[in-house]
């Protein structure tokens, strides 16, 4: 949950449905919007939101209360603001037991567990960001990062906003307006590769007797790194079929399909140059040549594609 979502009324929600399995339960709320000063005086001032410490404390105070606990298991920040030094926000609570964070660069992330590490503080142990089978953008960077410094992964959008759930024709999402609460279907309707991987993934619903949503689900569940995909359900029903996904697993063969249709068509630099296990497909233009020498120094030279065979006739006539 979070200390802003619908001001503090989820918090109050969950925190009476827990109040007598405190010890069953992981409870992670966020904090980034300051909920109890906004409630005060309904005006932005510099105290009412971002990562700052006094913030984070007032964020945590009301959370606990609004909870009705004593300790929260994980905090996340909910977003990066690029304003609030590292060291501010990663300092450790007497009332948190891990920190973890959301929407945040690789950068940003390597950086503050770096500085976590080195100061003896506790590191983030999660990372909330988006992924689903419109959006593989995880997979350049954030993903390798998590695997690296041995972060979780919960994403969340994993139904685009409700475009993998099937129950929009191109009619329909594109006759959303602006206001419209799924509006971001329309926009994802705009995209014709979308519809493309719509189509596999209601394909592939059919043949298994699932609906769209679980075949979603459950792609996402299968990746690397991710430990806790996030649901949201307005109703029992859709909580029901959320969680029916935990009753299959889609083959090899069916997670290939759909790696295939939504297989990113722009990969940015510099993982335009290598594949997910780092070697350069490149490395045929500038080899890199080892030679050892019982007698010798041991070295290693990266040679340039102009003059390489020149070069390399040099340093054989060396090493004889």
């Amino acid at each position: 949950t979070s200390c802003n979502y619908n001001l503090g009324e989820s918090e109050r929600f969950l925190g009476d449905y827990v109040s007598d399995k405190r010890s069953d339960v992981v409870i992670a709320t966020k904090y980034s919007g300051n909920v109890t000063a906004v409630q005060k005086d309904r005006r932005f001032n510099p105290n009412s939101g971002g990562n700052h410490r006094k913030s984070l404390v007032e964020n945590l105070d009301g959370s606990l209360k609004r909870l009705n606990i004593s300790y929260v298991d994980i905090l996340h920040i909910h977003f990066y603001e690029y304003r609030t030094p590292i060291e501010e926000f990663m300092r450790s609570l007497d009332d948190v037991l891990y920190v973890a964070v959301s929407d945040i660069p690789s950068w940003g992330l390597a950086r503050a567990n770096t500085i976590a590490e080195l100061r003896g503080w506790s590191p983030f142990i999660g990372l909330q960001t988006r992924y689903n089978l419109l959006d593989r953008s995880l997979e350049f960077d954030l993903q390798p990062a998590c695997a690296e410094l041995d972060v979780g992964i919960l994403p969340w959008g994993i139904v685009a906003e409700g475009f993998l759930t099937g129950k929009y024709t191109r009619e329909s999402a594109a006759a959303l307006k602006p206001e419209a609460r799924g509006f971001s279907v329309a926009i994802h309707s705009k995209i014709e590769k979308n519809w493309k991987i719509l189509e596999e993934v209601t394909t592939i619903s059919k043949e298994i007797d699932r609906t769209p949503v679980q075949v979603a689900l459950n792609w996402v569940q299968q990746k690397p790194g991710i430990t806790s995909p996030i649901i949201g359900a307005r109703t029992v029903t859709q909580l029901e079929e959320n969680l029916k996904t935990l009753e299959f697993k889609l083959t090899p063969e069916q997670m290939k399909r759909l790696d295939e249709v939504s297989k990113p068509t722009e990969i940015p630099f510099p993982y335009s140059r290598a594949d997910h296990r780092h070697k350069c497909h490149y490395m045929h233009f500038c080899p890199s040549i080892k030679y050892f020498h019982p007698n010798k120094t041991e070295f290693s030279v990266v040679l340039g594609r102009i003059r390489r065979q020149k070069i390399i006739h040099s340093i054989q006539r060396f090493i004889k």
